[in-house]
């Protein structure tokens, strides 16, 4: 049983210092209770509304992890600054050449997985190579992977957008590191 009727708790977590994305997932993980671990980032760009979206694949299908697409079309998607839509493609193409699967949105900030699996992946990313650490290792495990539609709302560089050029580079070096070297 999946879906377990209780009362649902907020532990609020910090880290003394910013240690990034990733430190803050695993920071999570350890925390979290429950069969289902929902990951979604902070900023709002992703709605909630998508949780019954998301959980349908683990209540009607064999799901291990569940991936929001933003590019598979979702009730509402705002539309993406070009450069982002392209790195996003490259890096998901780049992603699936490595692992052998056929994700639509690999960078997505929505994820679920079944706990059980999560304890079975040895997790050292600190910053966005989570994304792709997590896809690696999920292919190497042979899970069970979905993609369902989400509505999405990103956000511009002026309401506190902060991924640049850069984090394409650092993901590119995490796809290599991730699929070949660990």
């Amino acid at each position: 049983n999946l879906i377990k009727e209780h009362q649902p708790t907020t532990i609020v977590l910090t880290h003394p210092v910013n240690q990034g994305k990733g430190a803050a997932i695993r920071s999570g993980i350890g925390k979290a209770s429950g069969d289902i671990i929902l990951i979604q980032d902070a900023d709002l760009e992703y709605h909630p509304n998508n949780y019954p979206k998301l959980l349908n694949p683990f209540l009607k299908a064999d799901a291990d992890a569940v991936y929001g697409s933003r590019f598979l079309g979702g009730e509402y998607v705002r539309i993406h600054l070009f450069w982002h839509y392209i790195g996003n493609r490259f890096l998901t193409l780049l992603s699936n050449i490595c692992t052998n699967l056929n994700l639509t949105d690999m960078e997505t900030g929505y994820k679920l997985f079944k706990r059980n699996l999560l304890n079975k992946i040895d997790l050292t990313s600190n910053r966005f190579g989570f994304e792709v650490e997590i896809t690696a290792k999920l292919a190497k495990l042979n899970a069970i992977i979905y993609e369902v539609p989400i509505s999405y709302e990103g956000r511009s560089y002026a309401q506190g957008k902060k991924i640049t050029w850069k984090d394409g580079i650092a993901a590119v070096w995490h796809i290599i590191r991730f699929n070949f070297f660990k």
